[in-house]
């Protein structure tokens, strides 16, 4: 009886199966980046369960999908009724403005006030927040990456503040300073 609405989400589960294995990783490794169990994962990819929006970006962020493949995948699993949406309140709903920001390379700059590390064995995610009127934290983004990424960007980072507090590399202290 749950024939029709069963078969977008083999497809989509076919699809992310497909991409995760061109780039060679695990269930684990996948499910680690984007802070899933890596059963629930296995059930995505059988097509046993569609994953919620939040899940879906994390998984399309994280196979560094083009534009027109992350709409085809937000089509199967369900998420295309954007007109849907606007029928439902008076005001268009924050979360549209978001998915197609997320999906879009978007060059503008998100300002923070607060970040969330969650590291384990198969990556770091930052959680990005910023306060809000009422004083709640308020999701801004979210980034997950490997290990070795993270320790890369924590380096280039480190140099980065060096070098706005030193005035670029004539300025950097001694390589025993470092700490």
């Amino acid at each position: 009886m749950n024939e029709p609405t069963s078969q977008p989400y083999k497809s989509l589960g076919t699809h992310l199966k497909y991409l995760r294995e061109q780039l060679h990783e695990s269930l684990d490794e996948v499910s680690g980046a984007v802070e899933i169990d890596a059963d629930r994962l296995e059930r995505i990819e059988h097509g046993q369960e569609r994953p919620s929006e939040d899940i879906l970006m994390l998984l399309i962020n994280h196979f560094n999908m083009q534009d027109h493949e992350a709409v085809q995948l937000w089509e199967l699993a369900g998420y295309d009724g954007a007109q849907d949406k606007l029928r439902m309140g008076d005001d268009i709903p924050a979360n549209a403005k978001q998915i197609v920001m997320l999906l879009a390379m978007d060059a503008r700059t998100m300002y923070t006030d607060g970040v969330d590390v969650n590291a384990t064995p198969s990556g770091v995610t930052l959680s990005f927040t910023q306060a809000s009127g009422t004083g709640e934290r308020m999701p801004v983004a979210r980034v997950g990456m490997s290990l070795e990424q993270a320790e890369n960007v924590s380096r280039l980072l480190q140099r980065a503040l060096l070098h706005v507090k030193y005035g670029g590399p004539k300025g950097l202290p001694p390589a025993a300073d470092k700490n």
